[in-house]
């Protein structure tokens, strides 16, 4: 008898299990929510949350077609942030070095994360 309860508590939980987990991923994709957990994840959606600005040389680069805009989204997305070379402590703005592999080329990016803007200073390898 127990064991005949416990079968139909199984299958009712791993069928309620299922449709909760589809829910939830359409509903996310939907609206474009992410649930970012981990500092990584979380420094680089502020990050991409802000309107962006470029220092003299990055905006110098751009111009000269050794850099575009794509290359520096993509840091943006998939770096990884070293928090050991970033200066985390900083008032008002906080400089982040983020490093990710560009054109199978593994690149640095320096970022200063002020309250209402970013700014790219340098991408160095």
């Amino acid at each position: 008898m127990f064991i005949k309860r416990l079968g139909y508590f199984l299958v009712g939980l791993s069928l309620g299990l299922v449709f909760l987990a589809f829910f939830l991923k359409k509903k996310s994709d939907e609206t474009g929510v992410s649930f970012c957990y981990l500092p990584n994840c979380r420094v680089l959606k502020d990050l991409r949350s802000k309107p962006m600005y470029y220092s003299e040389d990055i905006s110098a680069m751009l111009n000269s077609n050794e850099l575009d805009t794509l290359a520096i989204k993509q840091f943006l997305t998939e770096g990884d942030v070293d928090f050991g070379s970033s200066d985390t402590k900083s008032k008002p703005c906080k400089t982040y070095i983020i490093a990710g592999e560009v054109a199978k080329k593994s690149l640095q990016m320096k970022v200063r994360n002020c309250p209402e803007r970013i700014t790219i200073e340098s991408i160095t390898q």
